[in-house]
């Protein structure tokens, strides 16, 4: 089995999947209502995968969830080490550094 894209991606598809089984439909239904494949369903759902905002608010909305409570506490400290994120302020604060 692939490991996770990041602890982000395994957040988000574990939510998805909670959801899911909660209202009690198997991947195939709701891929289908959400004019996707199932694959990719089971990639989002195990983490392997990384959704586009327009595949995480289609899902959504079949599952009645708000995208936005799926996301909640997600933050720059989930994604991959190799992608560190700067802040603003750390951009700005090392661009007055630099003047």
């Amino acid at each position: 089995m692939a490991e996770p894209h990041s602890h982000a991606a395994r957040i988000l598809g574990e939510r998805l999947r909670n959801a899911r089984v909660t209202l009690g439909l198997s991947q195939e239904s709701v891929a289908d209502l959400a004019q996707m494949h199932v694959t990719n369903l089971g990639k989002i759902e195990r983490g392997s995968a990384n959704p586009s905002l327009h595949t995480i608010v289609r899902v959504a909305s079949v599952l009645g969830v708000d995208p936005g409570v799926l996301m909640q506490g997600i933050e720059a400290a989930h994604l991959p080490a190799n992608l560190r994120v700067f802040t603003a302020a750390e951009y700005l604060r090392e661009r007055r550094r630099r003047r």
